[in-house]
């Protein structure tokens, strides 16, 4: 009875696990995107370059880094969602404001652009 058991239990441990697959998420935004805006100082006639970069990864989770004149000076995860082709990004940080915008593919480079017309970020 017990070898009974036993093998029930491995066919029944077998079957649940091949069961629970995970499904495979092709979103045209995975991947990283970039957005790079110069920066000039009057007082020290300086400009700095910064960088922001938002990586996109399939479990609807991503990474979002600050870079000034190439040294990352900030970074925080968000949770990402899209829907009916409007994507929200909620940043895990409370200095981050959260935010919507639409992919615009076909375009060289692809572009991620806010509600007002004006660019969020390029692909990378």
């Amino acid at each position: 009875m017990k070898r009974l058991f036993s093998l029930l239990a491995i066919v029944a441990i077998i079957a649940v696990s091949n069961c629970s697959e995970i499904p495979e998420n092709n979103d045209p935004i995975l991947g990283a995107w970039i957005k790079t805006t110069n920066l000039e100082n009057s007082t020290t006639d300086k400009s700095a370059q910064i960088e922001e970069e938002w990586i996109f990864n399939d479990v609807y989770l991503g990474r979002y880094q600050r870079y000034q004149n190439g040294k990352i000076t900030f970074y925080t995860d968000y949770r990402w969602s899209v829907e009916q082709g409007i994507y929200s990004l909620e940043y895990n940080e409370e200095e981050m404001s959260d935010i919507s915008f639409l992919l615009k593919e076909g375009g060289t480079p692809e572009v991620l652009e806010l509600p007002s017309g004006s660019v969020f970020a390029i692909r990378k």
